[in-house]
């Protein structure tokens, strides 16, 4: 990994830990706002921001009260989604509808946090997926215009080499 892409990778990383501890009450339990996950869209504009996405999670992951449960399954959520998505986009144009897409993506596989809760705070599962995944798709909707507005001004792209 080149320099400029190993810091690139670890601001992406702090940005991530930041807000999520700033809002920390809201980032975990069974209703979800974690702001942070709006940086799940720069994989739509380039797929090494992936390493630093994973980072953050894991790192967040750390101070939830879910403990590994959070380590496992949100880690697993995050990498599955992102994936996902960066696959998608050979077939998916435009930042938009790649975007749009991610963020379908990222609520429906809300269903591993379901899970998690379910075994960490017996829970109800479908009632537990139907609240973190609307958490997911306010978040992920919000940080459409947010990061294209950001991309216009920093251009994503062209942020880590290829």
């Amino acid at each position: 990994m080149k320099v400029k892409s190993l810091a690139t990778s670890g601001i992406i990383a702090a940005l991530y830990i930041a807000v999520s501890m700033l809002i920390a009450p809201l980032a975990f339990g069974a209703i979800q706002f974690r702001i942070a996950e709006m940086f799940n869209h720069l994989v739509v504009f380039n797929k090494k921001f992936f390493v630093g996405i994973v980072i953050g999670v894991f790192i967040t992951n750390l101070f939830s009260p879910l403990g590994m449960y959070d380590l496992i399954f949100g880690l697993g959520q995050s990498v599955l989604a992102l994936s996902i998505t960066i696959f998608a986009k050979r077939f998916i144009k435009g930042h938009v509808k790649q975007m749009i897409f991610g963020t379908l993506v990222f609520t429906f596989t809300m269903f591993l946090i379901a899970i998690e809760l379910y075994l960490a705070f017996q829970l109800p599962f479908l009632y537990t997926w139907l609240t973190v995944a609307i958490g997911e798709l306010v978040v992920m909707g919000i940080g459409i215009p947010i990061m294209l507005a950001l991309n216009k001004r920093i251009n994503f792209s062209k942020l880590i080499e290829d």
